[in-house]
């Protein structure tokens, strides 16, 4: 892996091309889009992805403090909990071994039996509104620290300041499409890392924003390259 900007180094460390800034509570997306934009292939991101992807995915797990993902997305890309890595020793220290799951639903449709609820090193977060369940939600409480923020649907903005009680600060987005439009739209993006897979998809695959409208100017910082692909690193201009 080399970057190739805003100067050229080989083998640049990960972790510190990827690290939060200091002294304030920061959100970033994390995606993957061919070159034509489809966040998806045959309904997966995973046939976008490459190996140096994958490590700069792990690498980002491994810097949050949370990560995010709505239910949709943890269902098709089978999510389980977040195993411990002896890579991350430095970049967690002081923290837990693993970063909490936060998973946003509206149905509450969980297997409680799955193991993202009975063998998470860190407790999985549920989040979710008023309008879910009830019973559903008793039920879901005992195995999960749920988290209950706006009427019909989820409120993004009250989501991220209950994370943020919790002194989770550093958070991760992994989608899908709809969840990363309703936090473009409500102005909590803050950084977009999007790894472009060098092919043509076509057909149906939604955009990596799919849903509200929003207008978020960001400043390129970094590209990475392996292999044809290009890591981008985007950040939000701050007024």
């Amino acid at each position: 892996m080399r970057r190739i900007y805003p100067d050229i180094q080989d083998n640049p460390d990960i972790a510190q091309a990827y690290a939060y800034p200091q002294g304030r509570p920061w959100l970033r997306l994390n995606m993957v889009a061919s070159a034509d934009g489809a966040a998806w292939l045959k309904g997966r991101s995973g046939g976008l992805s490459s190996s140096g992807d994958k490590r700069i995915f792990q690498v980002l797990r491994g810097l949050a403090d949370v990560v995010v993902a709505g239910a949709s997305t943890v269902r098709k890309e089978g999510y389980g909990p977040v195993k411990p890595r002896d890579s991350w020793a430095e970049i967690r220290e002081g923290r837990p071994d693993v970063p909490h799951i936060a998973v946003i639903s509206r149905s509450l449709g969980f297997d409680l039996d799955d193991e993202l609820f009975t063998d998470a090193t860190s407790q999985t977060i549920v989040i979710t509104c008023e309008s879910s369940p009830h019973e559903r939600r008793k039920e879901l409480a005992r195995h999960a620290d749920v988290i209950v923020v706006g009427e019909d649907s989820v409120d993004m903005r009250l989501a991220v300041a209950q994370l943020h009680e919790r002194g989770l600060t550093r958070i991760l987005c992994e989608g899908g499409p709809r969840i990363n439009a309703q936090l473009s739209a409500d102005g909590l993006v803050d950084e977009l890392c999007l790894s472009i897979s060098p092919m043509l998809v076509g057909g149906g695959a939604a955009r990596i924003q799919n849903g509200e409208p929003a207008h978020v100017t960001l400043d390129l910082r970094q590209v990475l390259e392996e292999e044809g692909v290009l890591f981008c690193r985007y950040v939000r201009e701050h007024s």
